[in-house]
């Protein structure tokens, strides 16, 4: 247990939550269409929990070798940094995950797809290679997405579009574009969790040449840039729901209105990036509560 005790802690299974939170609405959007396969559902998860993983550990390692992760970091110690697991066995870890990933990921495809043309299963199959790919160039190589500033860009993509209408459709086998309405909410408050992450960072990155979305915008600015993510994540799931009523259910998600204002209020008068850290994993379990009851508002 000694020896794979790191590596569960490396892997971060506290982001699955969020991670799991696009799966979820996307699945319970189809099922309020009367397109449901549990199959489906429990192999979306599980390719998400390899990728998710897959993520983790490449920033892990990218952080580790380019000395982002030191002894200025403020939040919890990483693997590489700490030296409980050396760079190349991250290394191997990564290129595991990745290989589970694409495996789960084609065999989902397949399942999804199989009453379509072989287009679609293709497509679908690409999609989650690019997925893996996106996954560790995140933070690894000289061309790492993140040490640009586009990583929010990137879990727009994934996290919100990707995984919602990406999971509607395989579920469905039919494009509703209002779907990426609800999409765009999760991945806009994913956002907001990156970007939490990125504001309690700031002083470290900047020393080590990672320029966040977060560092370019300033302090102040990144709290502006947090509360358009919240309430524009709001605001399109109501539009959505004014398009599928359902006897007022459609606004389920509204009680998240009390935990989302709560973490805006703290994001703005924070002046301890040490203190956001609780915020990032509120927020977190706020995106997946969020999730829960927008689908059920929809399938009630």
């Amino acid at each position: 247990m000694s020896k794979l005790k790191p590596w569960i802690e490396a892997a971060r299974l506290r982001t699955l939550p969020l991670a799991f939170s696009c799966i979820i609405l996307g699945n319970f959007l189809a099922a309020a269409n009367d397109s449901f396969n549990g199959w489906i559902l429990v192999l979306s998860l599980l390719t998400t929990l390899f990728f998710q993983v897959l993520s983790n550990l490449a920033n892990d390692y990218g952080d580790g070798v380019k000395g982002t992760d030191n002894e200025d970091r403020i939040g919890p110690a990483r693997a590489v940094q700490s030296g409980v697991i050396t760079a190349t066995s991250m290394k191997k870890g990564v290129v595991l995950f990745s290989a589970l990933s694409i495996l789960s990921g084609t065999g989902l495809s397949i399942l999804s797809t199989h009453n379509l043309s072989i287009y679609h299963t293709l497509f679908f199959t690409v999609l989650g290679i690019l997925a893996t790919i996106a996954a560790i160039k995140y933070t690894v190589g000289k061309g790492a997405y993140g040490y640009a500033g586009l990583g929010d860009v990137f879990v727009l993509i994934f996290f919100g579009w990707v995984g919602v209408v990406g999971s509607y459709y395989l579920q469905a086998n039919t494009l509703d574009w209002n779907v990426f309405l609800p999409a765009t909410s999760v991945g806009f408050l994913s956002m907001g969790v990156l970007n939490l992450n990125n504001m309690r960072d700031m002083e470290s990155d900047k020393k080590a040449g990672k320029n966040t979305l977060a560092l370019r915008l300033g302090k102040q600015g990144s709290k502006i840039y947090h509360a358009i993510l919240l309430i524009g994540a709001l605001d399109l799931t109501y539009f959505y729901g004014k398009m599928h009523p359902n006897e007022g259910l459609q606004y389920l998600f509204a009680i998240t209105l009390i935990p989302i204002v709560l973490n805006l209020k703290k994001v703005f008068r924070n002046t301890e990036p040490a203190k956001l850290d609780p915020l990032l994993k509120q927020l977190a379990i706020t995106t997946l509560l969020f999730s829960l009851l927008t689908g059920l508002g929809q399938v009630l």
